[in-house]
């Protein structure tokens, strides 16, 4: 839809006369009308196209751990055929977990540094399955930025949201650790969301 309005010039003498209409010659036609526009991304200082980062539409990186002792911890995602560990939450800012045990009971959870056999940008090695640390939220100190034990029913899916906790994150695992009491089996699952 596209309208054309008429404002006075504000050099034009009908508008310092304070007359309302305008004067031939006197006017500015300013068209106004809505335009939708699609931000795909940017081009950066070196000139290389970027990308905008969208929510994944489904889980990925899954990944099943059989018969895990009890006590015993296991790191998702590890090496998945789709080439999804460990994730990279560059251009994200929270992401869901997903965990599927054959046993209801407590599972400790932990987001830690991934494998030290990949660089975290240039840096390598890192501190690999050591928690993250960082100040979010306005914390003046450098806490572990996810450790809790939650309490999974057996057969289901169980999902987490961690919002706003690993946003730019380059090697991000999780240490799950099984706390049931029994052996288990774990499959674990994740969604990034920007």
């Amino acid at each position: 839809m596209v309208r054309n309005r008429r404002g006075l010039a504000p050099w034009s003498l009908a508008r310092e006369a304070g007359i309302e209409s305008a004067t031939v010659d006197g006017t500015i036609e300013v068209p106004q009308y809505v335009q939708p526009v699609l931000d795909t991304g940017f081009v950066d200082e070196k000139g290389d196209w970027k990308g905008a980062k969208s929510d994944d539409k489904e889980f990925f990186a899954f990944q099943t751990d059989p018969g895990i002792a009890n006590g015993a911890v296991i790191l998702a995602p590890s090496v998945n055929p789709d080439g999804t560990w460990p994730l990279d939450m560059t251009g994200y800012n929270s992401i869901f977990i997903a965990i599927k045990t054959t046993e209801a009971g407590s599972y400790p959870i932990a987001g830690v540094m991934g494998p030290d056999s990949i660089s975290f940008a240039n840096l390598q090695p890192v501190d690999a399955a050591a928690n993250l640390r960082g100040s979010v939220f306005g914390r003046d100190n450098l806490g572990d930025l996810l450790t809790s034990t939650v309490t999974l029913t057996a057969d289901v899916w169980n999902i987490f949201i961690a919002e706003g906790l690993f946003n730019g994150q380059k090697l991000l695992q999780f240490k799950v650790t099984n706390s049931s009491g029994s052996q288990a089996d774990i499959e674990t699952a994740f969604m990034r969301v920007v």
